[in-house]
């Protein structure tokens, strides 16, 4: 699987292509915190031509989902794992690059060792905020994540 910025890229032209195509790249990834961007171009823009806003969540979720990823590779288990709610919040017209940073990387890990003792699913609430250049705002995004432990 993936454990670096440049694997995640390359897992995301094979197994998300639709990222991949509009732009979608992981720029750092570690256990605590991902990075991920996308520019507005042509092909995800939205008719007021600016980023249309499933572009911005496939962004947000990658720098959460990436860390979920990581960390279910580095228990050994087989562990699965799946969006079950989202929440997003627009405050400016996203053009020119936009970066979204998730630093809750430290939620996974008990929620992992939790799975794995009890047997149980386990959920975490992880946030991604999406900045332009300027360092503005332009998008939040909320994801509950579940894992649990294959049988």
């Amino acid at each position: 699987m993936a454990s670096s910025a440049s694997k995640f890229n390359t897992f995301t032209f094979f197994k998300l292509p639709s990222a991949w195509w509009c732009g979608v790249r992981v720029k750092y990834i570690d256990d605590k915190k991902a990075v991920t961007s996308v520019t507005h171009r042509w092909i995800n823009q939205n008719p007021f031509k600016s980023m249309f806003w499933a572009v911005q969540g496939m962004a947000a979720e990658l720098s959460t989902g990436a860390m979920v990823i990581n960390q279910i590779k580095e228990s050994g288990k087989k562990i699965s794992m799946l969006v079950l709610n989202n929440n997003a919040n627009f405050s400016k017209k996203a053009i020119g690059k936009i970066t979204f940073t998730c630093e809750d990387g430290h939620l996974i890990e008990d929620a992992i060792k939790k799975t794995i003792e009890t047997g149980e699913g386990q959920t975490i609430w992880m946030k991604s905020v999406g900045v332009n250049t300027d360092g503005v705002v332009v998008s939040t995004f909320n994801f509950e994540w579940t894992i649990k432990l294959k049988k």
